[in-house]
């Protein structure tokens, strides 16, 4: 089995199905998300929609409504095409602890979803993750991915890695091989036995090989579609790796096992 480790809803979702049917790819991790690229007709299209993702990612971009949208958006697609999307649950990282908890038990939990993510905190705001890591541990484990490229820096990769350390049961993603951070990244997750490294929108091709030679059962294959390319993801991944057990460890084995299906 193929699986993206890492994708966000699109408008429209039947669009996501053609490109994951184009790669090969049998299911998608599917996150809710605010900003949509893939809408998009020009360059001012693109950047009202970039706009959007940039004050998300510096937790500028956290009011009640997006998030509503986010989730009636990710409800939709799941209902829509059960059989292809794992879904996750994002929370509010600026809510209480106790207000995060009872987020991931209600719309984590309560839908029946696979893990909690794609965390953005603001740069050097990662110990915000913690309260997520603490309900994460409450409920038996769920995996949790933060986004791993700018702004996230490369003291909250650091923090990231501490903060797993605390929470051994809990599977922690990072996600886009850490971004310019990754030979960090790199070194943290393979030292880090809950940790692992999501490969999507990688520039550097030796950063997806070191990492599948540093840590083969813990690298996952993602796209970070709309912002990546399934096919192109996937062609990247089996350019640095051999035909045979790594490479379907890589594709969708590591991902099969980490989500239990």
């Amino acid at each position: 089995m193929i699986i993206d480790a890492h994708s966000h809803v699109h408008d429209p979702v039947a669009d996501h199905v053609a490109l994951l049917d184009e790669a090969g790819v049998d299911r998608a991790v599917l996150f809710p998300t605010r900003p949509h690229p893939e809408r998009a007709t020009d360059l001012a299209g693109l950047r009202r929609e970039m706009a959007v993702l940039h004050r998300a990612l510096e937790g500028a971009e956290n009011g009640a409504d997006g998030f509503a949208r986010a989730w009636q958006e990710l409800d939709a697609a799941l209902a829509a095409y059960p059989d292809r999307f794992i879904g996750f649950g994002s929370v509010r990282l600026d809510s209480t602890p106790e207000d995060i908890a009872g987020a991931v038990a209600r719309d984590v939990v309560g839908r029946g979803l696979h893990g909690i993510g794609e965390l953005t905190p603001p740069p050097g705001g990662a110990a915000a993750v913690e309260p997520v890591l603490r309900a994460a541990h409450d409920h038996g484990g769920l995996p949790v991915v933060v986004h791993g490229s700018a702004p996230t820096t490369e003291p909250d990769l650091h923090t990231l890695a501490r903060l797993s350390a605390r929470y051994p049961s809990v599977p922690l993603v990072v996600s886009q091989v850490g971004g310019q951070h990754w030979m960090t990244a790199i070194e943290l997750v393979r030292d880090t036995p809950n940790m692992y490294l999501e490969l999507s929108t990688a520039n550097i091709v030796f950063a997806l090989r070191l990492a599948i030679r540093e840590i083969p059962e813990r690298t996952l294959f993602g796209s970070d579609a709309p912002y990546g390319d399934p096919v192109l993801a996937r062609a990247m991944v089996e350019r640095v790796t051999p035909s045979g057990e790594v490479r379907e460890r890589v594709l969708g084995g590591n991902a099969a096992q980490l989500l239990g299906i």
